[in-house]
């Protein structure tokens, strides 16, 4: 098997003058014979000056050079598409599935006999995997790392938890503009993702626990040395990894790694995002993600993780509670520890590592867990019948048993000219509903699932209701909300046929989401159904439109998994 510079040679007819030619330019960059012989390590590139999660990228790249050229490997850099969730339009999921594909192909069509996988923000790191999975050479992860605290008038602050919390307390009037303006410069304090267990952190925190990126590496926080550290281990690895020829992630992409990653996402609270993500990655590896089975785990595996927005602390304090080896070892009777890993052994290796901290109160025993039960549930019903999913552990008790009439937005731009309209027809009990925000239907599913409350019932002091949505939520957000409900609008699922005044019934207890309405009804509303919007004429829009799959299949494209169209 061709190795190094000799890999996926251009195609001139003669393979001795492609490698002539293609040692003839790389030389142009100043490269001896004796680097142009050792293993080729790439590494991706995703700084960007619109993504400031990822500003320590630079920094982690030469860290990564170092353990490659400590190793006796060649590091090779190579740039990618760069995703931030706040500077992306119409959304950051949109871009997801292009970010894959350009991650696939580039390793792919590029000479390198591994590659490390330099990502955070939300839609990066699951991106890259997917990509990797699918080009199908040895691939280690290494995460940006989460911010570091930030503090407001003696208040401890992360993004973006915090920020929605102290943006409703400025929808409502309780901050004013001068205020809310001082702690937009507070909340963030530093590179890196969210410290909160966000998107990113739950992506890194299953990352590890599914054996594609080294122990710790979840949590360390970004402008911390012990990142750097990470980075040239991480480097040192991939070259071992390019000697012995693997692992593959597609060998660790498995049933027992994606079951310990459920595992590790219902301990940790983690954000629902991380759901269709996982079903993503596992697609490309040709497995099916078992929303019953997720749920199961969900009633059997307490929350063990105080982090925000399920608890109260952030992505430092589980570092230094010892992070997730620690987590694993307290999850050991859930976790099959024997799944492989990036470093040649298995996860008992990891969980095996974990530090002792004494007296620390993030990672909690199982006999003393934040919630008894896991973070999320799986719902059905009628008006779900794909299912939905709700993070019941960032909600409110007693809202989780609720029947409500509907009060229904046609849209994101709906939601947003009507939501602050003194004259809705709105109050505490109602269940507000959000359609035609799904993949197709927005598209792209944006985090639009956390509909705000409506002005006047914040004003009076509401700070939670019911809401249903086709839409995703971010991962830092909180409250009763029902998201993922599949199939979407846009494709005739029945949360087109909601009308205001319906009365809904949600009982998260019994996995339990209804439309009280009865079957003629809905039936006849079917018939009087509009046609669907006209789709997209060109471009990426029309491919997303015409091949996106529903969020039960992680919304990935139908050509791209491995089952294929």
């Amino acid at each position: 098997m061709a190795t190094g510079l000799r890999k996926g040679l251009t195609s001139y007819g003669d393979a001795g003058f492609s490698l002539f030619l293609r040692k003839a330019f790389i030389k142009a960059a100043g490269y001896s014979d004796d680097a142009l012989d050792r293993p080729i390590i790439g590494i991706t590139d995703t700084a960007s000056d619109f993504n400031p999660c990822h500003g320590n990228a630079p920094q982690l790249i030469e860290a990564v050079r170092r353990g490659v050229m400590l190793s006796g490997g060649l590091p090779m850099a190579f740039p990618t598409i760069s995703i931030h969730e706040s500077f992306a339009h119409p959304t950051s999921m949109y871009l997801r599935n292009l970010m894959a594909m350009d991650t696939e192909e580039l390793v792919r069509a590029q000479p390198m006999d591994a590659v490390v996988l330099i990502g955070g923000c939300d839609k990066t790191l699951p991106a890259q995997i997917m990509g990797a999975v699918s080009a199908g050479i040895p691939a280690i992860v290494l995460p940006v790392g989460p911010m570091v605290v930030g503090h407001h008038r003696g208040e401890v602050l992360g993004a973006c938890t915090d920020c929605r919390r102290l943006w409703g307390q400025h929808r409502a009037g309780r901050v004013d503009e001068a205020e809310i303006e001082t702690i937009s410069g507070r909340l963030a304090p530093s590179v890196g993702t969210c410290m909160v267990m966000g998107t990113a952190s739950t992506m890194a925190c299953m990352i590890e626990a599914m054996g594609l990126s080294l122990p710790h590496s979840a949590a360390i926080p970004a402008p911390h040395a012990e990142r750097l550290r990470c980075g040239e281990a991480t480097g040192r690895v991939a070259v071992e990894m390019a000697r012995r020829g693997g692992p593959a992630p597609a060998t660790l992409v498995t049933e027992a790694s994606i079951r310990n990653a459920m595992v590790v996402l219902q301990a940790i609270g983690g954000s629902t995002n991380g759901l269709v993500h996982l079903t993503a990655v596992a697609g490309r590896a040709g497995l099916r993600l078992d929303l019953e089975a997720f749920d199961a785990i969900g009633r059997e595996v307490p929350v063990l993780v105080d982090l925000k927005p399920s608890g109260d602390h952030y992505m430092e304090h589980l570092h230094h509670a010892g992070a997730v080896p620690r987590l694993l070892r307290e999850l050991a009777p859930f976790l099959d520890l024997d799944a492989p890993t990036v470093l040649g052994g298995t996860l008992r290796d990891y969980a095996d590592a974990a530090e002792e901290v004494p007296g620390q109160t993030v990672i909690r025993s199982r006999d003393n867990p934040l919630k008894s039960t896991g973070g999320m549930a799986v719902l059905r019903g009628n008006l779900c019948p794909g299912g939905a999913v709700i993070k019941h552990a960032a909600a409110t008790p007693i809202l989780l048993r609720h029947t409500g009439r509907a009060v229904v937005f046609e849209s994101v731009q709906d939601m947003t000219e009507r939501v602050d309209d003194p004259s809705l027809d709105v109050n505490a009990d109602d269940i507000l509903v959000l359609r035609n925000a799904g993949p197709k239907g927005a598209p792209g599913m944006p985090e639009a699932g956390y509909l705000p409350i409506p002005r006047k019932l914040a004003q009076a002091g509401v700070k939670d209701m019911v809401r249903i949505s086709d839409a995703r939520m971010s991962g830092t957000a909180f409250g009763t909300i029902v998201l993922h409900v599949t199939p979407e609008s846009a494709v005739g699922g029945p949360l087109a046929l909601v009308r205001t005044g319906d009365t809904i019934a949600l009982d998260v207890e019994a996995r339990s989401l209804e439309l009280l309405v009865d079957a003629a009804e809905l039936a006849r509303r079917v018939s009087e159904a509009p046609p669907p919007a006209a789709a997209p004429a060109r471009g990426y829009a029309k491919l997303f439109h015409d091949t996106v799959l529903q969020a039960d299949r992680g919304c990935d494209f139908d050509f791209l998994t491995s089952e294929g169209r």
